[in-house]
């Protein structure tokens, strides 16, 4: 029987690839074979990350790209085809956190800077991967996955996060959007709501006695989840096991959303 979880010869790109959930998903496609096209902010990030892939033996890529700027983005995406003649999968996993203020405090320029990257930079990511996809599908080889991080703060309430939460929450209904349109092209379209996770976004929170002791301890399967984590889901939604699977919101918390 065919190992469906072989991915050689497949192409994935990964936006936020250098740390946290974005290295942990990298390094599952990487060590089963696909092709890893990583994109961050920060170029020695970058390139640590690229090395750490590199030991699976497979051909790995890393560039600097802000996904909030939808002509990077579009650059990024060409450059990738130039390089590898396709896109088989594409995780917008880019995202970014401001600090937890009240509602009323709450000014719109932190809103527009939450939604350029997490809201935005996943309609453009997925968008021109989705671009490839289609127009390759229309010429016989259908087929892909798109995937956009979200969070659970799009299913329980976020208070004093209130900009955080709404970018997440579009994530999901714009993923399941996007899965009713391009399912005639084979192209699987599903979110992922992550609990909490080590990284360095979540560094504060992670020192902070009180929130283990108030937050943390709630989570059923115990203590912060790690990229790593993520590894699994990520191979699974770019491999021939997933093609019948899509619209959906994965949730990977521990448990927590439901206790």
């Amino acid at each position: 029987m065919k190992n469906l979880f072989d991915l050689k010869g497949k192409v994935a790109l990964v936006t936020g690839g250098n740390g946290g959930i974005g290295i942990g998903m990298a390094e599952g496609l990487a060590m089963h074979g696909a092709s890893v096209v990583i994109w961050g902010t920060n170029e020695e990030k970058n390139a640590r990350a690229a090395e750490r892939l590199r030991q699976h033996g497979g051909d790995v890529r890393a560039a600097v790209i802000d996904v909030s700027d939808e002509d990077a983005v579009k650059a990024g995406v060409a450059d990738i085809l130039k390089e590898f003649g396709r896109l088989d999968q594409a995780i917008a996993n880019a995202g970014i956190s401001i600090r937890r203020k009240d509602l009323f405090d709450i000014s719109i320029e932190d809103f527009r800077k939450m939604e350029g990257v997490n809201l935005h930079g996943v309609l453009f990511t997925l968008r021109e991967a989705a671009r490839h996809m289609v127009e390759r599908a229309k010429n016989g080889d259908g087929g892909g996955s798109l995937v956009g991080i979200a969070s659970t703060a799009a299913i329980h309430g976020a208070a004093r996060n209130e900009h955080y939460a709404a970018t997440k929450g579009a994530v999901v209904t714009m993923c399941r959007a996007m899965a009713v349109e391009l399912a005639r092209y084979k192209i699987t379209v599903n979110s992922i709501c992550p609990g909490w996770v080590r990284s360095e976004m979540t560094a504060g929170a992670q020192g902070w006695d009180k929130f283990n002791e108030n937050v943390i301890s709630r989570v059923p399967m115990g203590g912060w989840a790690d990229g790593e984590d993520f590894s699994a889901i990520a191979v699974y939604l770019a491999s021939p096991a997933s093609r019948f699977h899509t619209g959906d919101t994965l949730v990977i918390d521990g448990a927590y959303t439901i206790y």
